[in-house]
């Protein structure tokens, strides 16, 4: 496939790149640094730059979007990232978007008495900010006529492979952490499967 990646400097766009690469996709990264992968086209914009964009996604089979909050940077990246890359998409006309959400942020089925009434309250607190971002997000993808999937990890890790679990608009009981990597093989499988357009899918161990 022909894939463009938002976020490809953070820690999951990094692994989006080199696992798509070895599974022999043509990777494109969006990035507002420099980038050096051997094989990876890069295209330098910021997130207003709608020409830059535009044709950063012309002619891609699907957008994986992997932006995410850095210290002291803007708490709306994920909600301005998905504004720009839906706006892009609409002028290109490519409707496959895979990003990444949160699991944190839902609660209701799959999930046990004690993450629904304690943990997660407490987490969607924290990251109140956050959350709502995301949210935000997800409205926009929603609402722009795409063929969306949201993925929804728990806490991340560094770790390598290990098998995973997922499911469809629901978390998943005991699912507390997935590694970066896996969360890139999850959004990877997504981006080709019909069957996960316009849900979210939950990724855990």
């Amino acid at each position: 496939m022909k894939l463009t990646v938002f976020g490809a400097t953070g820690g999951i766009g990094r692994q989006l790149l080199e696992q798509g690469l070895r599974q022999g996709h043509e990777m494109t990264a969006v990035v507002r640094r420099e980038l050096d992968l051997p094989g990876v086209t890069v295209v330098r914009a910021a997130l207003d730059d709608a020409p830059a964009l535009e044709a950063a996604v012309a002619g891609r089979d699907a957008v994986l979007s992997a932006l995410g909050h850095r210290k002291g940077g803007p708490v709306t990246v994920q909600a301005d990232g998905a504004r720009a890359a839906v706006a892009a998409m609409r002028a290109a006309g490519v409707r496959r978007i895979v990003s990444v959400d949160a699991d944190g942020r839902f609660s209701g089925p799959g999930d046990s008495l004690l993450m629904r009434a304690v943990a997660k309250p407490v987490v969607q607190r924290i990251l109140r900010d956050n959350f709502a971002d995301l949210a935000e997000a997800e409205r926009v993808l929603r609402a722009g006529d795409l063929d969306w999937t949201l993925i929804s990890p728990p806490r991340l890790t560094n770790g390598g492979h290990r098998p995973y679990r997922t499911a469809l608009d629901r978390s998943l009981r005991g699912g507390r952490t997935i590694s970066r990597a896996d969360v890139a093989d999850a959004v990877l499988r997504s981006a080709a499967d019909p069957t996960h357009i316009h849900h979210r899918v939950s990724v855990a161990y």
